[in-house]
């Protein structure tokens, strides 16, 4: 009699018994173990638990006999998905509050720039037609509303012209006639800086609310990874995963665990507990040459933005422009420039005879209340840069740190010592500041360090995961076969 291959369990189904039958244990849980309490066979058991481990964030440990430890520290409940539901939430409020303002100091700036230049504009014209003659006067009627036409049309125009989306008109640095943006040498070779081409309502939205950040591919972490699973010949650890991404032990972990059921990966567990995620089959490749390793994540510091992000003489003109309309609606309001003052000023009445009652609200309260507002955006930008900046100065801090321990612990340089010294003074040249006792023992922990009693002449680190890790890591690749990359002889082509 025949046996037929065992059937695999969906491991979404395997899951669902898991938690189930394990739920309220708490503690270390061995596969057997899971096996037993769900009534699961092994190969289910194990999927099930894998993806569990990746939805609860749970934690996988190795012991010396090179079993799997499944630890679930949460049970099987997401006690950070509220918090990140309330983040996301409020992330969402700010970016359409973000929007709304964007918008908003979009159209006011066309409108204050444009607009309310072109009113004040026409009340100048105005005061010069209430003072002409009086024969001109009898005429004003006529005049005023000419005026007034002329005033609406451009103040028409000009919102036309800003807001439509097919309009010619970008106010750039260099004029688009013009060649100063590229000159040429007696050789022909071009020179000077090319033409900058941003609209000017950029460059307004970069002033008050600072650049716009590049967006970040939601699959780079992943990325990441495989492309170091390629160059590492198939095999890494949670090591290699913290150094091209920079993730902590705690989101390695689960992370490692998804990505093992999304790229067919296994977990090896050495003799002396090293854990290694093996990969072959995302080795496979067409390609000659051997794939290259990604960069560390502490190759690249992160800088703090520039404020605005325009030159200087951008900054200069904005500035200006929102300062006069300031000053006009202060004037507007010292002269009690209502809409029925403005009617009465375009037909021909003084300035001096229009009544001082009312407040300006259009041309006084508006622009007034919108270009402090306008200031005071940059301005609280600026006093929240020190803050932003030691933020960044930590996170460049904390890669610094982690660089000083992943490239001394290893099969080679695992005897080089890891001293506080050390990783103090990779903290302080990363940050440009000395760090608190608190913060280098908080990283240290993270990456499951403790003090080494046994060493003599200061504080130093023992990382025993690390380095079991590393051991096994070294002995995996060199076993690992270069068949596994191989796409294998073609046998049939189309273009044949």
């Amino acid at each position: 009699m025949t046996l037929k291959s065992p059937k695999l369990m969906e491991a979404r189904r395997a899951a669902g018994i898991l938690e189930s039958a394990l739920r309220g244990h708490t503690g270390d849980l061995t596969l057997a173990d899971a096996s037993a309490r769900s009534g699961l066979p092994l190969r289910d058991a194990e999927s099930g638990l894998h993806l569990l481990v990746s939805e609860y964030r749970g934690h996988l440990k190795a012991t010396s006999e090179g079993e799997l430890l499944f630890r679930f520290p949460h049970g099987f409940t997401k006690p950070w998905e509220t918090r990140t539901r309330l983040q996301r939430a409020l992330r969402a409020v700010l970016r359409g509050a973000a929007g709304v303002a964007r918008f908003v100091v979009r159209a006011w700036i066309a409108i204050v720039l444009i607009a309310y230049v072109a009113i004040f504009v026409g009340i100048l014209i105005a005061q010069m037609f209430a003072r002409s003659s009086n024969d001109s006067r009898d005429h004003g009627g006529f005049s005023g509303s000419f005026a007034g036409y002329v005033l609406f049309r451009v103040v028409l125009d000009a919102i036309f012209w800003t807001f439509h989306p097919f309009s010619p008109f970008v106010w750039t640095a260099d004029p688009p006639w013009s060649s100063s943006h590229e000159r040429r040498g007696a050789f022909g070779q071009a020179y000077g800086r090319r033409r900058d081409e941003t609209p000017f309502y950029e460059k307004v939205n970069r002033f008050f609310f600072g650049p716009t950040p590049a967006p970040r591919d939601p699959l780079e972490d992943e990325k990441l990874i495989l492309a170091e699973i390629r160059a590492q010949r198939g095999r890494i650890g949670l090591a290699d995963v913290m150094r091209v991404t920079g993730l902590p032990r705690d989101e390695a972990d689960p992370l490692m665990a998804r990505l093992m059921l999304d790229y067919d990966g296994t977990v090896d567990v050495s003799e002396e507990g090293g854990i290694v995620y093996r990969f072959e089959a995302i080795r496979r490749t067409a390609a000659e040459a051997p794939p290259r390793p990604p960069a560390p994540v502490w190759a690249k510091r992160e800088e703090l933005p520039p404020l605005t992000g325009n030159g200087a003489g951008v900054n200069a003109l904005i500035v200006a422009l929102n300062g006069f309309n300031l000053m006009m609606s202060l004037y507007a309001l010292g002269a009690h420039l209502t809409l029925d003052n403005l009617g009465l000023l375009i037909s021909g009445v003084p300035m001096a005879e229009l009544p001082p009652t009312g407040t300006a609200v259009a041309l006084g309260v508006v622009p007034l209340v919108f270009s402090l507002a306008l200031f005071a955006l940059p301005l609280g930008r600026a006093l929240l840069r020190p803050l932003k900046r030691r933020r960044l100065a930590r996170r460049n801090a904390r890669r610094a740190v982690l660089q000083a321990i992943l490239t001394r612990v290893g099969a080679r340089q695992g005897r080089e010592p890891i001293t506080e010294e050390v990783l103090q003074r990779a903290w302080q040249d990363a940050a440009g500041a000395p760090p608190r006792s608190e913060e280098i023992t908080r990283e240290v922990v993270a990456l499951g360090g403790d003090v080494d009693l046994e060493a003599g002449g200061g504080i130093r680190y023992r990382f025993p995961d690390l380095e079991t890790e590393a051991k096994a890591l070294e002995a995996e690749r060199e076993a690992a076969s270069e068949e596994e990359a191989r796409a294998g002889k073609v046998i049939f082509s189309s273009d044949a």
